[in-house]
């Protein structure tokens, strides 16, 4: 993540104009806005993969997968983050209008060098705050590695570590997979 050199406030509405039409994407931090550095070639097959896997998965379940271009609001903290991706149930994020959601159960975040302390701690711990969101999924893009932290009361997340050969289950929806699916076309499976 690349952060601007503008000390400047921008208020979340500004923000959300400045991002509708800007090329590249930023995320929004308490009144600034910090732009996204691009994604690798192997971080765009894994969200690609999932991606579809999730849409397929949540076909008339009332839960709906956003991928990378959509933003979380978390409005009570003054942020807005750009998950790799998201899955929301909630009807208020179904029918809103916004180019956002409020309410994820399920967010995913595929990490870089660059990313990966932030994901681990300033992010997650941002993203705690939000009262629907159940499971967070942590996958490493130079390894078959995933990690899964999942809620089991406000201060309590257990985590689960999945690895080459095992499958993945985002219990909070239901969705179990083999890893393998998600690290297809990639070729860390014949490492």
């Amino acid at each position: 993540m690349i952060h601007s050199k503008s000390h400047t406030y921008f208020t979340p509405e500004e923000y959300l104009e400045i991002e509708r039409v800007s090329p590249i994407k930023h995320e929004y931090l308490q009144g600034q806005i910090v732009a996204m550095a691009g994604a690798s070639k192997a971080h765009v097959i894994i969200t690609g993969n999932l991606s579809a896997l999730l849409v397929n998965h949540l076909r008339d379940t009332g839960c709906i997968s956003y991928g990378v271009d959509m933003k979380v609001r978390l409005p009570e903290l003054n942020l807005f983050y750009y998950p790799d991706l998201a899955v929301t149930c909630d009807d208020r994020d179904r029918i809103s209008d916004e180019d956002f959601i409020l309410h994820p159960k399920l967010i995913v975040e595929v990490l870089s060098d660059s990313t990966e302390a932030f994901d681990r701690g300033d992010k997650f711990a941002d993203y705690k705050a939000i009262a629907e969101f159940e499971e967070y999924v942590l996958i490493h893009q130079k390894q078959v590695l995933i990690e899964r932290f999942q809620r089991k009361s406000d201060n309590l997340w257990m985590p689960q570590i999945y690895r080459a050969g095992e499958q993945v289950e985002f219990d909070r929806i239901g969705f179990k997979c083999a890893i393998a699916d998600l690290y297809e076309n990639l070729n860390l499976l014949s490492q």
